[in-house]
This record gives structure tokens, sequence and C-alpha cells, in this order.
């Protein structure tokens, strides 16, 4: 039967049958099934340990006596809290007036002593007797145990398919390089999406095997712990759609991250199951504080606040997320588990629909970049409207005036990275500088300047950093600036967003003259490059106690101007802007003519001596 089913399949997707043929075998089902049923039942057998028995304390909580007993206890406790008060004021009274009767002080002596012994005989009753077994609630216990069970797979679940399902697609890919069978794979007549949706369906097949081999299980201990249907449903959803997410970017990272050789299947699931892990702390976190802002975006990648939000009792620190109150251009998404759900898969679709897109284009051409010119608008774009809907409804303004910052750092973040993915090798300018004039289809420079795949990206990060900055300046429309509460005037405001754009500009600059090096770690120049760049400035003023109040011209070329910018004069400011537009030029003039150099033939070149 098995044998049939990969026949079968062999005839929808020839890679699929590629993979499974290579990992079905009697063996590793056998193996992978019994290890599923295995630790199903080591988990079913250790929540049993906590099973009832006759030496069942009273104050368990499933003992149906605890809770009259303790409300007795602490009527005591009460009664002998109020005896005591009385006593000591009635005593403090007759040491200054000697009015009192004198029984009044020995009454309540004995009453004391009344309610502390049935305190005692009722500690005594607890720790001499046991809960009767028809006074335990079983059914609450069962419901319980059976919730344990389902919570506890659910969390395997997800650490299983995600991490090890990363670590086997990138050790595939990586296996495949080495052998050098991944280049006849881009020759067979398979479509890329053929190709790729068998690796993500074939290469994990033995955990898939050993997650569905749980999953009836599962679903009935959720709905024996009264856990609706729809929510388990939704559990699923979320959890495949995540796989299909983590697993494209496996993917593409196995193929864009050649040269970490065999360290490639544990750096990327390295990578993940620490970011699992940082955001399992969050959602579990007591001081949990999920609100409307930039980074609450990057969450959404993360199955477990929405796996949080439908299972409560996830974590035991649970204080409630706050997911309810999250509003996308105020629509309250939160406040429905069908919106969220919903807003959490439609996340997942367009975002994995974007990796494939880069996926594609890599496996075709290992050599091209990661994202086109057109794309890379696209994906800046996206982003800015996911930044921008989960921050407009903030609550007031002195809120949204941290996101600005919040939104610039992680947009100068997004902006940098491009510059790395963006700019083709020196091989490629070369090729375009040399044979552009020979294009047959007659585009303009700018054209190719902005969508062509071999041009320098100097003028298509320009424009990303445009894209990234209409919600800032949207944020300055929304919530007008108040010149009289200490804000920055308008100019400042124009003249703080020239600056950054054109510092941006100059390290990006910087990193595509890098790339045009001859060595062969130019990457690694480029990048080092930009970090010394942006770096130190900052760290050499803050060591020679340069601070933004007392020097702001000093600050305002360093890598952080903004504290600068409101002690320093407005013609200071815009003396600044022109310096680093005046440099940036430069640096593109030296640019040009690196590329106008490199477009030189061979024996022009020769001829001048280069």
């Amino acid at each position: 039967m098995l044998i049939n089913f990969i026949d079968r399949v062999g005839e929808f997707n020839p890679q699929l049958f590629r993979e499974l043929k290579g990992r079905l075998k009697p063996l590793n089902v056998i193996l992978a099934v019994v290890s599923s049923l295995l630790l199903q039942l080591v988990v079913f057998l250790y929540q049993l340990t906590s099973f009832p028995d006759e030496k069942y304390s009273l104050s368990a909580p499933y003992c149906r006596l605890w809770p009259a007993l303790q409300k007795q206890q602490n009527q005591l406790y009460q009664q002998q809290s109020l005896l005591n008060q009385q006593l000591a004021s009635y005593q403090q009274i007759n040491q200054k007036t000697k009015l009192l009767d004198p029984n009044t002080i020995p009454n309540l002596q004995t009453e004391i002593a009344e309610v502390n012994s049935k305190l005692s005989t009722l500690q005594n009753y607890f720790n001499n007797n046991f809960c009767p077994p028809d006074q335990i609630n079983w059914q609450m216990w069962w419901r319980d145990h059976w919730e344990y069970y389902f919570l506890t797979f659910s969390v395997i679940f997800i650490f299983t398919l995600l991490i090890a399902g990363t670590y086997l697609l990138i050790n595939d890919l990586a296996k495949e390089e080495h052998r050098g069978t991944l280049n006849f794979i881009r020759l067979s007549p398979q479509s890329e999406t053929s190709i790729l949706t068998g690796k993500i369906l074939g290469v994990p097949s033995l955990i898939y095997l050993f997650v569905i081999t749980a999953i009836p299980l599962h679903f009935w201990a959720g709905r024996s712990a009264n856990i609706a249907s729809s929510y388990i449903l939704s559990y699923y959803a979320i959890l495949a759609a995540s796989c299909g997410f983590f697993y494209s970017a496996a993917l593409l990272f196995g193929l864009v991250s050649r040269w970490f050789s065999s360290f490639q299947p544990w750096l990327g699931s390295g990578g993940l199951l620490v970011f699992l892990l940082m955001t399992m702390i969050m959602a579990s976190s007591s001081y949990n504080s999920v609100v409307n802002n930039p980074l609450t975006w990057f969450r959404f990648f993360s199955p477990w606040d929405i796996t949080n939000y439908l299972f409560p009792n996830l974590f035991r620190v649970y204080q409630g997320t706050r997911l309810d109150d999250i509003q996308f251009f105020y629509l309250p998404i939160g406040k429905s588990f069908l919106s969220l759900v919903g807003f959490h898969l439609i996340n997942y679709g367009i975002c994995t629909y974007g990796i494939w897109q880069a996926m594609k284009r890599c496996f075709s051409n290992p050599h091209a970049t990661i994202l086109s010119k057109g794309q890379s608008y696209l994906f800046i774009a996206f982003t800015q409207f996911m930044f921008l809907g989960l921050t407009m409804q903030t609550i007031n303004k002195n809120q949204y005036l941290d996101m600005r910052y919040l939104i610039a750092f992680v947009n100068l973040a997004l902006i940098l990275s491009l510059t790395i993915l963006l700019s083709p090798p020196r091989s490629i300018i070369q090729d375009w500088a040399r044979y552009r004039h020979q294009n047959q289809k007659n585009e303009s420079i700018w054209h190719d300047l902005i969508f062509g795949e071999k041009s320098p990206a100097i003028l298509a990060i320009f424009i990303n950093l445009v894209i990234a900055y209409i919600p800032l300046l949207i944020s300055f429309i929304a919530y007008p600036l108040d010149i009289n509460a200490g804000d920055l005037n308008p100019s400042k405001i124009l003249y703080t967003l020239l600056l950054s754009m054109s510092l941006i500009m100059i390290y990006a600059t910087i990193a595509q003259l890098m790339l045009l090096m001859k060595n062969s770690k130019r990457y690694v120049w480029a990048i080092g490059a930009m970090g010394a760049t942006i770096c130190l400035p900052p760290i050499i003023l803050s060591t020679l106690g340069i601070n933004p109040g007392t020097h702001p011209a000093i600050w305002l070329f360093s890598t952080f101007p903004w504290p600068a910018i409101q002690q320093a004069a407005t013609v200071t400011v815009f003396m600044a802007v022109l310096a680093d537009f005046t440099v940036l030029a430069l640096l593109n003039f030296q640019l040009r003519k690196q590329v106008r150099v490199l477009g030189e033939s061979a024996t022009k070149a020769l001829l001048a001596g280069r």
C-alpha cells in the first residue's frame, strides 16, 4: 500500500516521489510511529502519577470538602484577628483610665483561647485525615488531566515540526549542494514550484508521520478537556501556516548561505530555536505587554501568542496577553478569535508568498540577488503598511511620538539589510556597464537603475528609503507639532528627515563601493565598513565625553544626530544637511567613476595601464 501511494505521488510530483522513496522505508516508518506512540504513552502515564489515592490531601484542589473547610478556617482566622485587636485596644484603655469592667479582658482572652483551640483542632484534622474517595471531584480531575496532555503535545508539536523540520530541510539542501546534485535538479524539466514543494512535503515526511500519529489522541484529549473544536482546528491551521512560512524561509536560507557549508542547518535551526524561546518567554510572562506597536508584527510570526490566546492555561503564569486589545487601522481584530486567527493566517500567507518569489528566483539563478528591485519596493511598502496599521490607534500623542523613534530604528535596519541584498556582485555590474549599450529594449538609464537586475542599487535604495519615511510623514500630519510645548519646529523636522536620509544613503554608497572591490571577501568588507561607519562615531564621541547637549554641532555628523537637533540652531542643522549631501555627492561621483572603469573593455584597460 505504501509503495502504491509513493508511485501515485511520483506521477503528481517527481521531486516529492524522490524524497518519499528515500525516506519512507519500512524501518523508518516503524521507528517514527513507535516513537510517537511511546511518547504519547509516557506523557499519559506521567500525568497519572498525580492520580488521587487513599492518601489524597484534604487541601488538594479536587477535594470537595476543601472549600467548606477553607471557609471555616478563614472565618476563624478573621475572628482571631478581630479579638486580638480588641484585646490590644482594651488593654491600652485600661492602662490609661482603669474604668473598664475587670471581667472584659479575661473574657476576651477566654474567647481567643477558644478560637485558637478550634484552629488547632482544625489543623490536626487536616494533618490526620485524608479526602474520602466519594468526595473527590473525579470529573474535574480527568478534565484537567486531558488538558495537561493536550497542552503538552501542543508545545511538542511546535518545537518538533519547526525546529526538526527546519534542520532537515537546510541539511538536505547542504547535502545536495555538496554532492553536486542540486544543479542536476535545476536542469530537470520540473518547475521551481514543483521541486521546492516536493522538498517541503518530502524532506520532513517522517516528522509529519510522527505528528500525524499523535493527532487523533491529541484532538480527543482536547475535546475531553472541553476545549471547543473550532479552537483546536484553529491551532492546527496556525501550526500548518507557521510550518509553511518557516520551511520556506529555511529553503531560502539554505539557497543563499552556501558559504556556511555544514554549519548551515545548525545556524538556521538554532536561530529559529532562539526566536521561539524568546517569543515563548514573552507570551508566558506575567508582565506581558503586547500593545499596538511596530514590533508586535514580528511576534505574529511566532505561534506562541495565538496558541496562548486559544488555550489560556498553556502557561501557568498567564495573566492575559492583551491580544484582545490589538487593533489594525482601528479595526478591533482582537475582539474575536476568528478575526485574530484570520489575521495571523493572512499574514503568514502573504509573507510565505513573498518568500516563495525570492526562493524561486534564487533557485533558478544562484548568482541573482535575493530580491529584485521591484520586489524590494513591495516589501518595504508592505512592512510600512503593517507598522502603520498597528501604530495608528495608539492611545495618546506621547506614545505615538515614542513609536516614531521605534519605526525609524526598525527602518534603518531594514534599509541597511536591503543595501546588501539588492547590490549585485562586481562581475554582474561589470557586465552591465560594459554591455548596457547593447540593450535591445532601448530602456533609459533611469529605468535600468530603478528596475534593472544588473545595475547598481543606489537609486533603488533611495526609493525604498522614501517609502519607509511615509509613516513618519503621516505621523507628523496626524499629530501636528506643538512648538509652545517644546516640540521641534517644522523646519527642523524637515532637516531631521533629510539628515537621516542622507546618512543612510552614505552608508549604502560606502557598501556599494566595497562590493566593487576585487577582494573575494568584499561582502565582509561591505558589512564591516557599514558597521564601523555606524558604530565608531558615537562610541568615540561618548568616550571623549562629548555629549549632544553641550556640543550638538559635532553630534549632527554622527550616526545618531537626533538628540543634538533640538539643542542645535536651525542654521547649524541646515549646514550639517548640506555637508552630508556634499559627502554623498562625492561618494556617488566616485561610484560612477568606478562603474565606468569596470565597464571598459579589457583592451582599453590594458592600454590605460589598468
